[in-house]
């Protein structure tokens, strides 16, 4: 199969993740970018981020039309990880390659597990600004060491800590995601190696075309079947990488 019609086709995929759930796009393009399209780790992040940023903020676009995103939290949780991102993305091109991949599949597989787990009672939607203010930093932190847009933890502490409806969670974590994604961007500029545009470029186009289909399919799906295919996708993708690490 052609780099092109692999661009493309996993950019599809990635956009239509982050148009229906929110997140789980660059968790996906950075496997997607290296085992499919042999990217280098550092190409692959940092070429994850530039289609990240574009395709979440054509998503984002769109969930603000339906009134699904909560600018106030929001905005908030998203300002408070953009020094922590871009600290954290300066620091990780100093760590052993498997050191990031073996953090990147365990710090997936425990966001997953949380959203697997029983949320009881829906949580009411008021939030304090000083815990959306230390969950936003550290949001960053994690963002910026990993090279990803962050919206696969996002969502789940959108919803499990910060006590937003999954839909509304799924529509702010695009906020997030495209602030968190520019810090980092900016933190790496220069250290990315060869990102050979004519594959970032079609990726990404498809990427934005699949989040318009995404958000069109998460209006069919209840917020906890969102939550289980979020949470399937998570495990399966950190169960490869941590196999790649380990064999």
């Amino acid at each position: 199969m052609s780099t092109l019609i692999l661009a493309l086709f996993a950019g599809a995929v990635i956009g239509l993740a982050l148009g229906a759930l929110g997140g789980g796009g660059s968790v996906l393009a950075v496997p997607a970018l290296i085992y499919l399209l042999d990217f280098s780790t550092a190409s692959a992040a940092s070429a994850s981020l530039i289609i990240i940023t574009a395709t979440s903020a054509t998503a984002l676009y769109a969930h603000a039309r339906d009134g699904s995103v909560a600018w106030r939290t929001g905005a908030l949780f998203a300002a408070s990880g953009v020094v922590p991102a871009f600290l954290a993305g300066a620091v990780s091109g100093r760590v052993p390659e498997t050191a990031l991949t073996a953090a990147f599949a365990t710090v997936a597989a425990l966001a997953a597990l949380r959203m697997l787990r029983p949320s009881g009672n829906e949580p009411p939607e008021r939030t304090a600004p000083v815990k959306a203010a230390g969950t936003g930093a550290g949001l960053g932190a994690v963002t910026g060491f990993l090279g990803v847009g962050g919206g696969f933890l996002a969502v789940p502490a959108l919803v499990g800590v910060l006590g937003l409806r999954m839909r509304q969670a799924v529509g702010t974590s695009l906020l997030v995601i495209t602030v968190n994604s520019l810090a980092a961007l900016t933190a790496r500029a220069g250290t990315g190696g060869d990102l050979r545009w004519e594959v970032v470029a079609p990726f990404a186009g498809a990427a934005i075309l699949g989040a318009w289909d995404g958000k069109r399919l998460a209006a069919r799906i209840t917020g906890t079947a969102l939550q289980r295919i979020f949470a399937c996708v998570l495990l399966a993708v950190a169960a490869l990488m941590l196999v790649d690490v380990l064999v």
